[in-house]
């Protein structure tokens, strides 16, 4: 029996598909499914639409259906995979937005990663919101400050910013409102408190959660895989994923990086030149506008950062 599904859970080994009619459906791919181009270390992904075969009509049990075809995707967002530098993960497919989640400190989420994100996002057209979390733990003036900061950064630049505490409730109405309807990827690092916000948005997810390492001041991994949340009363979906380490651009070719930086794609219309790559160029206006602070050093920081990982070590900051 042939039958249409959306992917709900990818554990890496198998899958759970839940049926346009409703059933949840414990499902595997068949191993030549790999060798159809797909250079991917997971190539279905949560959020997938796919055609499954069940054997006969019902599955016994320890019995699993196959993935034998996959929609074509409307979006996805992919990074390259560890230690595969030719191969990419995808973080999940079809998806109306993407919630990063970042903190100031304990852990501290730096911009390099953020913009890294924000930037792979842009390429696959994945709207995205931050989520500032532990707003109950900025302790001091200074990491107030930063919040404010990089909140006021980033809001500049067209990102939508909430300052949240999932322990103390403040800024979830708002976000339940961005969330609502909208199928929304939850992204990032281990320790920001990812599963404590699924936790208060789906209280049915009961996603573990886990104390900070107090001698590396950073996450420890709570959700091993990715799944496929459904807000109540049906107001759209949350797809969790493993907290993020790194974020390894993919697929990215050098002249196409300031693309997806909207500040210096803005500004690169009035350089001089039109292959400028805005590191040493003459007449170049991005670097003209990070002189003059019309673009923030961190972002242009971050935006060089790709291109070392597109040709290592040609370009470094003059800054």
């Amino acid at each position: 029996m042939t039958t249409h599904g959306q992917v709900i859970r990818n554990t890496g080994s198998h899958y759970e598909v839940r049926t346009d009619d409703g059933r949840i459906v414990p499902c595997r791919v068949k191993g030549n499914f790999r060798l159809r181009g797909i250079r991917s270390t997971n190539p279905v992904a949560v959020g997938d639409g796919v055609t499954i075969t069940i054997p006969g009509n019902e599955l016994a049990a320890g019995e699993a259906a196959f993935i034998t075809e996959i929609d074509e995707r409307r979006n996805y967002i992919i990074r390259k995979a560890s230690n595969l530098s030719k191969q990419s993960h995808i973080l999940a497919a079809n998806i109306d937005q993407a919630l990063l989640v970042v903190t100031i400190a304990r852990p501290e989420t730096s911009t390099t990663f953020i913009d890294r994100f924000l930037a792979s996002a842009e390429a696959y057209r994945v709207p995205v919101i931050l989520g500032f979390n532990k707003a109950d733990d900025w302790q001091t003036d200074e990491e107030r400050a930063r919040a404010e900061e990089l909140m006021a950064l980033y809001e500049a630049i067209g990102y939508e910013c909430f300052a949240l505490s999932a322990l103390q409730n403040t800024g979830i109405e708002a976000l339940r409102e961005r969330l609502a309807g909208r199928i929304t990827l939850l992204a990032g690092h281990s320790g920001v408190g990812k599963s404590t916000l699924l936790n208060l948005l789906v209280p049915e997810a009961h996603a573990r959660t886990a104390e900070i390492s107090a001698v590396h001041g950073t996450g420890m991994h709570t959700t091993t895989f990715s799944e496929l949340f459904d807000l109540p009363n049906q107001a759209g979906s949350l797809i969790d994923i493993p907290g993020i380490k790194g974020f390894g651009t993919f697929d990215m070719e050098i002249e196409e990086v300031s693309h997806y930086f909207r500040e210096i794609f803005a500004v690169a219309e009035d350089c001089r030149f039109s292959n400028c790559t805005h590191t040493r160029e003459p007449g170049c206006a991005v670097l003209e506008a990070v002189e003059q602070g019309r673009i923030a050093l961190s972002r242009y920081a971050s935006y060089l950062s790709m291109l070392e990982d597109k040709e290592e070590g040609k370009y470094r900051a003059a800054f």
